[in-house]
């Protein structure tokens, strides 16, 4: 299963982009590059918590951690 997302891009870029990549493989590619960042920012986000959960934060890093990923959104909506 998969879900359509739209996305902007630097008009630059998406001429590069349309000039180099054919049609049938920029799904799979933007796929492939979004779960390569997303593995290593959980990877990151994991690593603090680890840190913290061990006591080896910082006060700052958790202050960055409540700035960057606190709250549980509910009241984004």
């Amino acid at each position: 299963m998969s879900t359509k997302v739209m996305i902007s891009l630097p008009d630059a870029l998406a001429t590069r982009m349309r000039a180099v990549i054919p049609n049938r493989q920029r799904s799979k590619l933007f796929a492939t590059l979004l779960e390569e960042e997303i593995n290593k920012r959980e990877k990151e986000l994991y690593m603090r918590a680890l840190d913290l959960e061990n006591n080896k934060g910082s006060a700052q890093e958790e202050s960055d951690w409540e700035t960057n990923f606190g709250g549980d959104g509910l009241n984004d909506i």
